[in-house]
């Protein structure tokens, strides 16, 4: 092949791009082995009306140019980033007939990338096509090869066929090939004398390349039409009712294109020429449907698909034809490029057009059209000038968010900076609000509501030694962080959490870890169990008001909510992804406390202080974990478990909890505990009797249950599973050992009684706050009026100062006074800081008997 005819036309974002093989310079003295791929990105300026070089890019290869070839190029995507690239196959001949192939990948940037080579000891003739990946498809002797990125190897698929008609990707299944092979005749006698794959001795197939799988070849068209069909192009497929949809044109040898619908013909057009070797598609601006059908002796014509398939334009001496968005309007146009021996350059002799408005070509002189140009030019400048204001004006607003965001981003860091060194109880300076380009809100203040120096000293007050023991667990993908307080500390608090710190200095993360707190509660005797995690509010309160009071109520009434006294409610637990923190192999986290801590006044009401406390440090490894430094430890020894306390709590803090109470009318309910004892594989705490741990093989290792009878017929089932799946396989294995007759309840919010008595002390609470925030405010306009100076009258007699003019003067101006005093106790205006406590303390009494009441309704 000469190096004039190496060249090759492919249409890529609206611009076209030309790719051709040169002899770089000689040097003297060098031999001659080099050959250069060379590519130019040209694009169609609508002012001039002709192509324009944008930007060009060289692959060098070693190589004789007589050896060298351009096999095809298209438009494929790149597997590894989902991008369409276009992709050049090369060929290199070598000596005894070795032939090398090269597949290419274009990037932006006009640089080359070498995707894969391969060898063969043939040269690539029939039916070679490009598709994702990139991968190379092509026949050879009958039979399909292909070749991808992700292998390297050339593959065989185990099918015969004669021609490949199409190569697509198809909805749910990936890349398929259609393809036409020797019909595979069944066995059957009756079948074979009405098949049509018998009369015509060729059948139609699919062959899907990911997973070698098979599709019949009647959901694209009829089996007789396999022997006249040359080329298809499917325009649509998906998946209906299960079923394969498809919407095609294939252009056959008897010079006819026929459209099928879900494998039946819906219509022929006769076409103008002979021997048609291709058919692809193009969607005008008028959202019209053309076909455009290539023909071998370089002509072409377009089918439109209205009322019926017609031949709507046709072109001879075609050299190329390309569809893509040529001129920037949103929708396709046809370039043919003609043939012209006279002209070097193939970009000068073409033609764009939709068949519609659009119609632009090289011989056509836009002189005559000088006034209508001339407006036109002044419009699209016009256009131009406001969309570039609208740009720059965009571009400003960017520029203005994107500065936001880093002074945003400077600022959460600066704070997670200085809350490590409040823990550690090192100075931190703050850097003051003109060099963050901020305005401060509080230097012109002088004496702020809340001070750090009040902080600082109820920080103070916290008792030396407050934990008892801070512990860690790592169960699945979760770590558990426990902090035990002592008894006397854990009492004056309320609304407690834990939160983490990762004490590493962190220049571009958060050091804050988001975690969950739960509470998990175990009486003394352990003959009852429940865990206190943060609920779920009602949904008309969900957003009334943020008061860190998500957690259990029974945090705030700890002596009344139980007849029986606690012990493990002074563990505290935070839950958190492990994952995350094994990303830095070894990490070190600040455990902090959070609470409120309650002090008595003198009017018999609690003052609430927000506290917060440093309890230790925690250590974090992957090599830890991999040894089970960690591991919850939960074995067999003569019938017990033996995990510890803080086995037995985290693996309680991980679980989610189902409580079911099961009512028996017509016999006792002792097969649950024999399930329990004998098919669950159960066995009880060595601490805890009444709560037994799972150890069957399964999803459901690891389940703890807690079967509490109220009488022989009546109990209530507590489950502790990983998730609802273990959940549903305990509860069907369950069912199959109770009588029909039982009713399984799901118990949503608890026992009514508790909930109850939890609902009058919160109305109770929600009264007092109430009546003695107004109180305390009618009685401090009351003192502040009686201490005002100059107020004081002496207490004299009444009928002293009714003697005399001078004393019936005085008595006038005292009762004048006492008057204006009644008004402004009346109408004095209420500080707005006063009136946000209050508005915050009532808010957040309403909000937990609310919430009580929601879970009440749910029981």
């Amino acid at each position: 092949m000469f190096l004039g005819e190496q060249e090759q036309f492919l249409s890529y974002n609206g611009e076209v791009l030309i790719f051709q093989l040169s002899k770089p310079k000689r040097v003297e003295g060098a031999a001659d082995k080099t050959m250069n791929l060379c590519v130019r990105r040209m694009a169609f300026n609508r002012d001039t009306k002709l192509f324009v070089q944008k930007s060009s890019g060289v692959f060098s290869m070693r190589a004789s140019h007589l050896k060298t070839e351009i096999i095809c190029c298209s438009c494929t995507t790149d597997s590894r980033t989902g991008i369409i690239l276009p992709c050049i196959l090369m060929k290199k001949k070598k000596h005894n007939n070795v032939v090398k192939y090269l597949l290419l990948l274009l990037h932006s940037s006009n640089q080359f990338e070498q995707s894969f080579h391969f060898k063969l000891d043939y040269e690539l003739k029939e039916d070679i096509r490009l598709f994702t990946g990139p991968s190379v498809l092509w026949r050879h002797a009958n039979q399909l090869f292909y070749i991808s990125s992700d292998t390297c190897t050339v593959l065989s698929a185990p099918v015969h066929l004669s021609s490949v008609v199409w190569t697509g990707e198809i909805e749910n299944e990936g890349t398929v090939v259609l393809g036409i092979r020797t019909a595979c005749l069944p066995e059957s006698e009756d079948e074979f004398s009405t098949s049509d794959r018998a009369i015509w001795g060729s059948e139609f197939f699919g062959y899907v390349v990911e997973t070698q799988k098979m599709l019949t070849g009647t959901c694209f068209m009829p089996h007789g039409y396999s022997r006249v069909v040359s080329s298809v192009y499917i325009c649509k497929n998906e998946i209906l009712k299960k079923q394969l949809r498809t919407s095609l044109v294939a252009i056959t040898h008897k010079n006819q294109l026929i459209w099928f619908q879900d494998g039946l013909p819906k219509g022929v057009c006769e076409l103008p020429y002979e021997k048609p070797t291709s058919v692809k598609t193009a969607v005008t601006s008028s959202n019209d449907l053309l076909f455009i059908v290539s023909f071998a002796s370089g002509n072409i014509c377009v089918v439109q698909r209205r009322d019926s398939l017609q031949v709507a334009s046709k072109w001879q001496k075609v050299k190329s034809i390309l569809v893509d968005d040529f001129i920037g309007s949103g929708s396709e146009q046809l370039l043919l490029l003609f043939k012209d021996d006279s002209n070097t350059n193939m970009l000068n002799t073409f033609k764009i057009t939709d068949l519609g408005d659009v119609n632009y070509a090289s011989d056509i002189n836009y002189k005559h059209d000088v006034p209508a140009a001339e407006g036109l030019q002044e419009n699209g400048l016009l256009t131009i000038q406001a969309l570039e204001t609208r740009l720059q004006a965009g571009c400003t607003s960017v520029r203005e968010l994107q500065q936001h965001l880093r002074l945003k981003k400077r600022v959460i860091l600066e704070s997670c900076r200085a809350l490590i060194d409040l823990v550690e109880e090192r100075t931190h300076i703050l850097p003051t609000a003109k060099q963050e380009g901020l305005v401060s809100l509080w230097d012109d203040v002088e004496n702020p509501p809340h001070s750090l120096s009040k902080e600082t000293s109820l920080t103070s007050k916290v008792p030396e030694h407050f934990i008892e023991k801070l512990w860690q667990r790592v169960v699945g993908d979760s770590l558990v962080v426990g902090v035990k307080l002592t008894e006397s500390f854990y009492l004056s608090l309320s609304d407690v959490s834990l939160s983490l710190v990762m004490d590493q200095d962190f220049f571009s993360i958060s050091p804050i870890i988001e975690c969950r707190n739960t509470i998990i509660k175990l009486n003394k005797a352990f003959s009852a169990l429940a865990v206190s995690s943060c609920q779920i509010e009602p949904p008309p309160k969900k957003i009334k008001l943020d008061l860190h009071s998500k957690n259990d109520l029974k945090r705030e009434f700890p002596e009344r909510c139980s007849r029986v006294k606690l012990d493990g409610a002074k563990t505290i637990i935070a839950v958190t992804s492990l994952s995350p923190l094994l990303a830095f192999h070894r990490v070190c986290c600040i455990v902090l406390l959070h609470a409120k801590k309650q002090k008595c006044r003198n009017d018999s009401l609690q003052e609430t202080k927000k506290i917060t406390v440093r309890c230790g440090k925690i250590l974090l490894s992957l090599e830890d974990i991999s040894n089970g430094k960690y591991s919850v430890k939960m074995l067999r020894d003569n019938s017990y478990c033996t995990g510890s306390m803080e086995d037995i709590l985290a693996v309680l803090a991980v679980s989610v909890r189902f409580s079911f109470q099961i009512v028996s009318s017509d016999c006792t309910l002792t097969p649950v505990n024999s399930w329990l004892l004998g098919e669950m594989e159960c066995t009880p705490f060595k601490e805890c009797h009444d709560n037994i741990f799972c150890h069957k093989a399964g999803n459901v290792y690891g389940t703890v249950f807690n079967w509490t009878l109220k009488n022989p017929f009546e109990g209530v089932l507590t489950l502790f599973c990983r998730n609802l799946t273990v959940l549903f396989q305990c509860l069907h294995s369950l069912t199959r050992v109770l009588p029909p007759s039982c009713n399984v309840k799901l118990l949503r919010a608890g026992s009514k009684g508790v909930l109850t008595e939890q609902l009058a002390l919160a109305l109770e609470k929600e009264l007092l706050t109430s009546r003695s925030s107004f109180f305390s405010k009618e009685n401090k306009a009351e003192n502040s009026l009686r201490n005002e100076p100059g107020k004081k009258i002496s207490d004299a007699p009444v009928s002293s100062l009714l003697d005399g003019e001078d004393g019936v003067e005085q008595f006038r101006k005292k009762l004048q006074n006492e008057r204006e005093e009644s008004v402004l106790s009346m109408n004095q205006m209420m500080n707005g800081a006063l009136y946000q406590e209050i508005a915050l303390k009532i808010a957040e009494a309403q909000l937990r008997s609310d919430m009580i009441v929601w879970r009440l309704s749910k029981s």
